[in-house]
């Protein structure tokens, strides 16, 4: 393994990061999993990322994702496992991701040398995470590689975000923040993400989130307005340097110019979803 600094690392997560993002917000998504009988909103999203988990219920999901209400989750799942088997779940992920990319790239563009390249290096940081402590990526490891270099990488892209994913809510855990209060302090950070989308998207309450922001305040991370002290700044930027410090170990793996190469490939293709709207930055907060 070579060294890699965790910037190094977040440098090349946000490079290939849109591939896979693309997929929670493109039409095909919702279009795919609507034929499958999946509600649009909660349901088709926690089917969609739990499938990889099997038949499991509500309380596995719960934990796995952290910030989402549990009567939420309850309310969804293991009722979609009844409309959509985890297998017809992600048989429709993989048309879905095709869909997409095809529509967002172009035809010459994931039939590409450059494709082929880019699959291959993030499968092989892939090889690097690792599994304990880690659910929803190892769920998404025991998932076999497709064959087309698009969906190839698009699972490489998921194993990735799901690595870096889990290691976030281990450094939540250890700063003592709870689902509700990562949200709260992550919307107070100035994030795209505004604080009544992801209230109302993942379950709470509004007066649960007041009273998540009245704990925070009482431990001096916001203030009487809702926005972050010093200490909540200070607070969120270790949290995110815990991050990427649990996320280095793939790209450690692929070594400096593996990485510096699958930074500057993916980053391509990223600029082209994001330049075709795959990413909707503006209004990614009121989905």
């Amino acid at each position: 393994m070579t060294a890699i600094s965790p910037r190094e690392a977040r440098r090349c997560y946000n490079a290939h990061h849109p591939v896979h993002a693309a997929y929670y917000f493109s039409p095909e998504h919702d279009d795919t999993y609507a034929a499958l009988g999946l509600e649009h909103g909660p349901m088709a999203y926690l089917a969609g990322r739990a499938a990889p988990f099997g038949s499991v219920g509500s309380g596995v999901v719960t934990a796995a994702f952290y910030n989402f209400h549990p009567d939420l989750v309850a309310r969804h799942l293991p009722r979609a496992w009844e409309v959509a088997a985890p297998a017809a779940v992600l048989e429709a992920r993989l048309r879905i991701t095709g869909a997409y990319l095809t529509r967002l790239l172009g035809h010459e563009a994931i039939s590409s040398q450059e494709m082929v390249e880019t699959a291959e290096l993030a499968l092989r940081a892939a090889e690097g995470c690792r599994r304990p402590g880690r659910p929803l990526y190892s769920a998404n490891a025991d998932l076999p590689v497709p064959d087309a270099p698009h969906l190839a990488l698009w699972h490489a892209t998921t194993l990735l975000r799901e690595h870096r994913g889990d290691g976030h809510v281990i450094a939540l855990s250890e700063a003592g923040l709870d689902g509700l209060e990562a949200l709260v302090s992550h919307t107070a950070t100035g994030t795209n993400w505004r604080p009544a989308y992801l209230q109302s998207a993942r379950g709470w309450s509004p007066q649960e989130w007041a009273a998540a922001r009245e704990r925070l305040r009482e431990r001096g991370i916001l203030d009487a307005e809702g926005a972050l002290t010093e200490q909540g700044a200070e607070l969120r930027r270790a949290i995110e340097a815990d991050t990427d410090r649990l996320d280095v170990a793939p790209y450690e793996h692929l070594g400096a110019a593996g990485t510096r190469r699958l930074t500057e490939l993916a980053g391509a293709f990223s600029k082209v979803v994001l330049a075709g709207g795959g990413l909707p930055l503006k209004d990614i907060g009121k989905r």
